[in-house]
């Protein structure tokens, strides 16, 4: 369409679309004052056969009037101008039918109580017909009209191909038509049942189609809201193959529960391309222990403590413990668990710090806590790196103070969140998470050195070990979004880096059901999957942002990905064994495993030495004691020899 004409078309589609609404209606009720006696003429003509039957002259006449009156006035008492005609569908016609067959029976009530002159009896049910056929016609006529005026008032529509041809796609197709936004090519979907077929006149293909790209394709919308990781993932890589830009409709609990509406289409997420297939969890396993129990949650306001959060909360515990030093984000997950509408479980919001002994022995004592789920720590390894001794204080301090407080009150159970970063750790944090988790494995020795209390309560102490989890505070995937946003460059540490992903959801799962395993000092694995090369991971975030990378083989690309060399601490891979050996559990993704401890008489002691260190700001001190704990990192780290007594 050159310009002339699409300025002409454009001039039409305003003026058109430009009626004010009180004159639709006019409009509406004209046309409707015209169809309603044509009705009744041709009610008697296909039932007499002629056009001007002796029936008609005395029985017509009455009911060309009569239909008028009583026909406009009932169709505007019972809304039919009240609807937008360019949202007209089944339901409305529908309504329509249900008015006519109305608007029949009272004129035939009339004729009766009036003896007036009566059609045949078959006619009424030919006018009834007739009526809705009319009045119905006329109203889709004009819903598409107006809905090709307004896309003649868009200069150029996406022109999409939606990817499954079930429910949700015909949903989909339907809302893009109304819209005007998108024109619909095709359907993509590889059921033999439905190749070769239509919806609503669009055709379904199978998605061979997409071997070469189509030229005149914009997008490809992912109508599939049941797919698995694997499935989207393996789909989404075809299509990015032929250059083509992926968008998808919202999950199938979004739309269900209609925090959504089906037309709400987004970019395909990384997080939805990584990580396994969920599994669902062992009911068995998931929920004892928490209840109708007092459970309490330290940094709460994390990525891993808020989402301990809301699982923990739908199990139905009689008191959660919300405990965090930062403030926003402790107000963060309160507000957004309380708007939750779950009923049954008091929250109860705690601003402090973990390593506050009085405040943490007063709150296990004072609630009765029986579940502690022990999530504070300082996780960001640069930050860690430059500033050893806040790390050490909040990561293995912390613990302690806890462990310590919960044998004290006699809380059920402990539950340590710990990272694959403990294993071997070429940096402080990693070295301060493993030194926490021979803190837990010393309490857990106690433990079962020392007789039960006159209750018969003894402290369990376990500890989970995973890897990288996808979003959080502390993962790439934050850091490469914000570097794309910005226009590049992504700064990659080394190109041949991998890490093991998990989400969120699936690995705090894992954690809860990990706790119901627990019997005392356990070191628990999550299995993680499959590594992810962090390279590959950029370039795939890139592209599912829409842009193109930059590189030698396209100097005119969006993003451009660069390695800067590997930080201080910063291993090539993670692992999650020490010296240990795993051993399966109930669950399939969970591990048992024993590791080497440092008893119990021995780890006081110096773990007293390294805290007067760390008051006493004495960072040299501090560092060489570490080392001596986790003789793993003194073995990648420069530090002072010092013999532990």
């Amino acid at each position: 369409m050159d310009i002339v004409n699409w300025t002409r078309s454009r001039s039409v589609a305003e003026w058109a679309t430009g009626f004010p609404p009180l004159t639709r209606r006019f409009l509406l009720i004209g046309l409707d004052a015209c169809l309603l006696p044509l009705a009744v003429w041709l009610s008697f003509w296909l039932r007499l056969a002629t056009p001007w039957p002796t029936g008609f002259l005395r029985a017509g006449l009455w009911m060309l009037l009569a239909v008028l009156l009583i026909g406009l006035p009932l169709y505007a008492f019972t809304g039919q101008y009240k609807g937008l005609t360019r949202y007209v569908g089944s339901a409305a016609l529908y309504r329509l039918a249900a008015r006519n067959a109305l608007l029949v029976l009272i004129l035939s009530a009339l004729g009766v109580m009036l003896r007036l002159p009566m059609p045949p009896r078959s006619s009424w049910l030919l006018l009834w017909l007739l009526l809705t056929g009319f009045t119905g016609a006329v109203r889709f006529a004009l819903r598409d009209i107006l809905l090709s005026l307004r896309v003649a008032q868009t200069q150029r529509m996406n022109r999409v191909l939606i990817y499954g041809a079930g429910e949700a796609g015909a949903q989909l197709a339907a809302s893009l038509q109304r819209s005007g936004t998108h024109q619909v090519l095709a359907f993509l979907d590889d059921a033999p049942d439905l190749r070769g077929r239509t919806i609503n006149g669009i055709p379904i293909q199978s998605s061979a189609a997409l071997a070469v790209r189509p030229a005149d394709v914009d997008q490809v919308l992912l109508a599939i809201p049941s797919l698995t990781r694997s499935q989207r993932s393996v789909i989404v890589k075809r299509l990015q193959q032929q250059g083509l830009s992926v968008l998808q409709i919202p999950s199938l609990e979004d739309i269900t529960s209609g925090r959504a509406r089906i037309d709400a289409l987004r970019p395909v997420a990384i997080e939805d391309l990584l990580g396994r297939d969920s599994i669902p969890p062992d009911p068995q396993l998931l929920g004892p222990g928490i209840r109708g129990a007092v459970v309490c949650v330290t940094g709460a306001g994390g990525s891993i403590g808020s989402e301990l959060c809301r699982q923990i909360q739908v199990l139905a515990p009689r008191r959660l413990i919300l405990f965090d030093n930062s403030e926003p984000a402790l107000y963060a997950i309160d507000q957004e668990l309380r708007a939750s509408g779950l009923e049954g479980c008091e929250l109860l919001s705690v601003l402090g710090s973990a390593n506050d002994s009085v405040l943490v022995h007063q709150l296990f004592r004072s609630h009765r806590v029986r579940v502690v789920f022990h999530a504070a720590a300082y996780k960001h390894v640069p930050l860690v790196e430059a500033n050893p001794i806040a790390g050490l204080v909040n990561n293995v301090c912390s613990t302690r103070v806890v462990c310590r407080a919960a044998a004290a009150a006699e809380v059920g159970e402990v539950v340590f969140v710990s990272t694959d970063k403990a294993v071997r750790p070429t940096n402080v944090m990693g070295a301060s998470k493993r030194l926490a988790e021979l803190v837990v494995q010393a309490f857990a020795a106690e433990t079962v050195q020392t007789p039960a209390s006159s209750r018969g309560l003894r402290t369990r102490f376990a500890m989970v070990r995973f890897g990288n989890v996808l979003g959080s505070s502390g993962s790439v995937v934050p850091l490469f979004r914000r570097q794309i946003k910005s226009g590049g460059p992504i700064t990659l540490t080394h190109p041949e880096i991998i890490r093991y992903f998990m989400t969120i959801p699936e690995a705090v799962q894992l954690v809860l059901q990990a706790a119901t395993l627990a019997e005392g000092g356990d070191l628990f694995l999550l299995d993680m999957g499959e590594p992810v090369r962090i390279k590959d991971l950029a370039e795939q975030m890139v592209l599912l942002s829409g842009l193109s990378l930059r590189d030698e083989s396209n100097p005119l690309g969006d993003i451009e990905v660069i390695c800067t060399g590997l930080r201080p601490g910063e291993k090539l891979f993670e692992e999650l064994l020490i010296d240990g050996v795993s051993e399966v559990t109930r669950h399939p993704l969970i591990f048992r495993a024993q590791e080497r401890a440092i008893p119990p008489d021995q780890l006081w002691h110096n773990l007293d030495c390294l805290e007067t260190a760390l008051h006493a700001q004495d960072k040299e001190l501090a560092l060489a004691l570490l080392a001596k704990f986790v003789p793993e990192w003194n073995e990648s780290c420069s530090t002072p020899s010092i013999e532990l007594n």
